[in-house]
């Protein structure tokens, strides 16, 4: 009784070893190497995608086309890269050596555009008169001055949300003003003689009139 029960469990661990074999068989690796070139010139095809379509793994050609990573055989090889036509290889099933690599041709893929005409402007008439108009002292300087002016930061401060940090400075500068004024009249610049002789300086040179 003893004898026989030494005997299962000896064939029980032979069939357990022999299943290990065949599953470590059948999942053989590939370390499967290439380069990529063109058809038409035999270039290298550079930072091409290389994908093994039975997992979804893969990697990229380098500058010189070159590219290795592991696979296994019977695996399916996805070439794609930008101006050539998607190409595809088959690993062999039957390679005995965990080391393979193939030289790939990759087929340009030339697409025929049809012909655009651009006209940038409806007619000669139109294009005249935008060329007389054109304000040729509108510069880089000029357009920053007038992106920066009083009128166009109110604009954008009006449409800036308010935060607690602004809502606490506004207050704190609205108290200080309260402060320095406390006690006496207000400021008020219709009364200030600097403010009137500099606002009659501004008429007399023209910085009043409006754009």
């Amino acid at each position: 009784m003893r004898f026989s029960f030494f005997i299962t469990i000896l064939i029980l661990c032979f069939s357990f070893t022999t299943s290990a074999q065949e599953g470590k068989k059948e999942e053989q690796l590939i370390q499967f190497s290439g380069v990529l070139v063109s058809s038409d010139s035999l270039n290298q095809v550079s930072y091409a995608s290389v994908i093994d379509k039975s997992t979804g793994k893969g990697t990229m050609s380098d500058y010189y086309g070159y590219f290795s990573f592991v696979t296994k055989p019977g695996d399916t090889i996805l070439f794609n890269a930008f101006g050539f036509k998607t190409s595809s290889y088959i690993v062999p099933d039957s390679l005995k050596e965990s080391r393979y690599s193939i030289i790939h041709v990759m087929t340009p893929d030339t697409l025929q555009l049809p012909e655009v005409d651009v006209y940038p402007w409806p007619s000669r008439e139109e294009f005249a008169r935008a060329f007389v108009e054109m304000d040729p002292y509108d510069d880089a300087l000029r357009r920053a001055q007038k992106q920066l002016s009083g009128e166009s930061l109110a604009f954008i401060a009006s449409r800036v949300p308010t935060d607690g940090k602004l809502s606490y400075n506004w207050q704190t500068e609205q108290r200080q003003t309260q402060i320095y004024t406390q006690g006496q009249t207000p400021i008020n610049n219709l009364l200030n003689p600097a403010a009137w002789g500099q606002f009659i300086e501004s008429w007399k040179n023209g910085e009043l009139q409006r754009e």
